[in-house]
């Protein structure tokens, strides 16, 4: 699928080279697509597992994505998050790459960026691992929040920032 991504959608990727080839570390995304978990598998060496919610879990075709490519299931309602922790906590322990998207959720407009939750932040200090920082353009005008399927003849433009 990534070719086919990539040949399609991603036509500029900047900062490839801050994602560490081995080693634990956290990619914080801004959210503005289903859209954008894709386009950036399609694009790094490495295999990253994503915070993903639970409501994906229920539709076939999401849930054979989620499983084929390791993400991590949130159980929004759930007020006791230990279990996430500890599965977030022990793959950055093995050496894995952990893909959070701070908001939580997607804005309902390309322009708007809602409140950060504070995971990122407490895993990084708990684990000692870089975040890096990555802002995806584009994917909102591939599909949006409101569509079903991605348009052709958008591309999307994945921005890698320096490990911090």
């Amino acid at each position: 699928m990534g070719p086919f991504v990539r040949l399609i959608w991603v036509k500029k990727v900047t900062g490839l080279e801050n994602i560490p080839m081995k080693g634990p570390a956290i990619v914080a995304f801004n959210h503005q697509s289903y859209f954008d978990f894709i386009c950036f598998i399609a694009v790094t060496p490495r295999n990253i597992h994503y915070l993903s919610a639970e409501k994906f879990l229920k539709n076939p075709i999401w849930r054979f994505l989620l499983k084929i490519t390791g993400q991590i299931p949130v159980i929004r309602k759930s007020r006791d998050k230990r279990e996430l922790h500890d599965i977030v906590y022990q793959h950055l322990s093995e050496g894995k790459i952990i893909g959070i998207f701070p908001e939580g959720t997607r804005a309902d407009d390309n322009t708007t960026m809602l409140r950060a939750y504070p995971g990122v932040a407490r895993y990084a200090i708990k684990k000692k691992v870089p975040i890096i920082p990555v802002g995806i353009v584009g994917a909102f005008e591939v599909l949006s929040r409101h569509e079903n399927f991605p348009k052709f003849k958008k591309i999307v433009e994945i921005k890698i920032g320096i490990p911090i």
